[in-house]
């Protein structure tokens, strides 16, 4: 059985339920890209991993040439694939994924189309009428593999395997409770400025918490930048399952609509998030976890779905100040029981942090 999700590390995690719900009654192959790999290593129900670029998602994409789909063909047939479920966004089409498929010999393919799908589909959903079309991302997953006949296999959250171990963190970070910050984000309209990181750092530390830094190893300018005097730049320095320890093990995460946004849901970690609305919230903010939605989401960039912010001076996340981010974080910290600070007012919240805490213990 194969389930196919082909773009981002987040989005992988988003698909972590449905994968599940595939998991427990069939031996679960994933179809991946490139940029979801790491993600998909991680996820609990995985038997076996296919990675493959996909010319229609990848950006840049590579050459969309005979013998590029050949290796896809090659992969399918060696893993005897008999059944496949296509993971997609809003924007996104599966068709031309079932068109290889079909090349490949899989009789019975699921996913979710606006378009005519003729024959490339057994089961097609159309959305607004088989499928709401505002839904978080993981429930719209969860929803094209129980069209296919598998449904929801437990609660449904984001989940992760082989997270580092407290020793392997805190050779990077200690062990003193911290806050980590992570600027970066792979869609620039989707980045808060780096000015703003680094004097929400400073905050922090004048406020008695530890800061850590994290980011990949190409975005180590951008992290130096958003750095402050006594924060700990990890930049860099951790692979996905060390990032998924790292935030495991923080107070709060403060980030962009980014991959570690949804690995903070998957371990249970608060999460400030400064959400730009290029894409609707409702789909990609963190799932079911604690959280603080910053950013103005009636912005003129509102669905545009823009790699780079189309307004002047990015008004969406420029708008919010690191006072009202600093006040984000002692909130969540306040309603977890991590802090309680003077100032800070009660949120409500859903999600299970305080059990993960006590699991990695």
């Amino acid at each position: 059985m194969l389930v196919a999700r082909l773009d981002s590390a987040g989005d992988v995690l988003l698909a972590g339920p449905a994968v599940r719900a595939v998991a427990a009654r069939a031996e679960t192959v994933l179809l991946c890209g490139p940029r979801g790999e790491a993600a998909a290593r991680m996820l609990p129900g995985v038997s076996r991993l296919i990675v493959w670029d996909a010319p229609w998602i990848s950006n840049p994409a590579p050459e969309a040439t005979p013998a590029h789909q050949r290796e896809l063909l090659a992969a399918l047939g060696a893993a005897g694939i008999d059944e496949a479920v296509i993971l997609t966004s809003f924007h996104q089409s599966p068709l031309p994924l079932a068109l290889l498929l079909r090349a490949a010999g899989v009789p019975r393919i699921t996913g979710v189309s606006t378009d005519y799908a003729g024959s490339l589909l057994d089961v097609r959903l159309r959305p607004g009428e088989d499928l709401p079309e505002d839904i978080p991302e993981a429930e719209r997953g969860l929803a094209i593999a129980g069209a296919a006949g598998y449904p929801a296999a437990d609660d449904g959250r984001l989940a992760v395997r082989g997270v580092a171990e407290a020793a392997e963190t805190a050779e990077l970070c200690g062990t003193e409770p911290y806050v980590v910050l992570h600027p970066g984000a792979a869609v620039p309209a989707r980045r808060w400025p780096a000015e703003g990181y680094a004097e929400l750092a400073r905050k922090l530390v004048e406020h008695g918490r530890r800061v850590v830094v994290t980011g990949g190893g190409e975005e180590r300018e951008l992290c130096a930048a958003a750095a402050a005097p006594g924060v700990i730049d990890l930049s860099g320095a951790c692979s996905f399952p060390e990032l998924a320890g790292v935030i495991a093990r923080a107070e709060v995460l403060v980030c962009g609509n980014t991959g570690p946004a949804h690995l903070a849901a998957a371990v249970g970690t608060p999460v400030v998030s400064l959400f730009a609305p290029v894409v609707p919230a409702v789909r990609w903010q963190p799932y079911r976890v604690p959280l603080r939605l910053l950013g103005d989401q009636d912005a003129p960039c509102r669905g545009t779905r823009a790699r780079e912010c189309p307004v002047p001076g990015h008004p969406c996340l420029a708008s919010v100040g690191p006072d009202a981010v600093l006040d984000a974080v002692f909130e969540l910290e306040a309603a977890s029981g991590a802090r309680v600070p003077a100032a800070a007012a009660p949120v409500s919240w859903t999600g299970a942090h305080e059990e993960f805490r006590e699991a990695l213990r």
